[in-house]
């Protein structure tokens, strides 16, 4: 079984990079530390941005969500650059 867990955010076009800069900052500590944690790519699109992350299950994917990586260092990063709230989705890969 496999999981992802997409995060969609909503940022100007100018605070594209500093969202990419998080996401390349915390984008290995991710994949190293992070139980079940497989992939992690960066989708920019012109209306928003969406990290995709790759995990071996749905439970690993909610686990994450309450992770200190999670809320102390990646919120924090991206959180002054949000323009509305992020949506969180979590798919189980059939």
């Amino acid at each position: 079984m496999a999981a992802f867990l997409e995060i969609t955010i909503t940022v100007d076009e100018a605070d594209r990079p500093a969202a990419a800069a998080v996401y390349t900052k915390y984008r290995e500590p991710f994949l190293n530390t992070i139980p079940g944690a497989t992939s992690k790519q960066l989708l920019i699109r012109d209306e928003d941005v969406q990290i995709l992350h790759g995990f071996t299950t749905v439970d690993e994917a909610k686990t994450y969500l309450s992770s200190d990586l999670f809320t102390n260092d990646v919120v924090a990063g991206l959180s002054p650059l949000f323009k509305a709230d992020p949506e969180i989705r979590i798919y189980q890969v059939g």
